[in-house]
């Protein structure tokens, strides 16, 4: 009879335990399935003109980098300077995903704090989100020459993380494609 007192205490210390791990681990290091797999394939209208299209297609043979952001996005606001900067003082290819947002209030973004990217697409109900294995926005993906993810960034870029993690690893993709 006491052996069925300590069950529901024996599972219970095992959720607490689950849970310190959980508390634990950081954040911006959840692992993404896509790491060397293609970009999910996509063809979405573009925030500023949707009668065109863009796709991860129109950038087979650059390294680029896919940020996900929206005009909603407190993080965003942070992380929007660092791209601004990047794009016209490193030579970087950025295209944007523009995610769950209402594309006059996205052009409104762009516009008031410039644009760092060559197109941004209009993901409005955040499927090609969803296919990308989205969490939150900002998150940004960095893609080599043929296509393949090569890493993911969870949260808003510093000019830190830019300049230690995102400059190096676009260096050497550009150099080994």
């Amino acid at each position: 009879m006491r052996a069925k007192l300590w069950i529901p205490l024996a599972v219970f210390a095992a959720i607490v335990a689950l849970l310190g791990v959980g508390l634990t681990m950081d954040p911006e290091r959840v692992p993404s399935p896509l790491i060397g797999k293609p970009v999910p394939d996509f063809q979405l209208p573009t925030v500023g003109d949707p009668e065109r299209t863009v796709g991860p297609a129109d950038f087979k043979g650059r390294v680029f980098l896919l940020n996900v952001w929206a005009s909603w996005c407190i993080s965003c606001r942070h992380e929007h300077p660092v791209l601004v900067q990047a794009a016209r003082n490193h030579d970087l290819t950025i295209v944007g995903l523009d995610y769950k947002d209402k594309r006059a209030d996205a052009l409104d973004w762009l516009e008031q704090r410039g644009d760092p990217y060559v197109v941004s697409a209009f993901d409005a109900k955040g499927k090609t989100g969803i296919d990308l294995g989205v969490y939150g926005v900002p998150e940004t993906f960095v893609v080599d020459a043929d296509g393949i993810i090569r890493h993911k960034f969870i949260g808003a870029l510093s000019r830190d993380k830019l300049r230690q993690e995102v400059l190096p690893l676009v260096k050497k993709l550009r150099g080994s494609s």
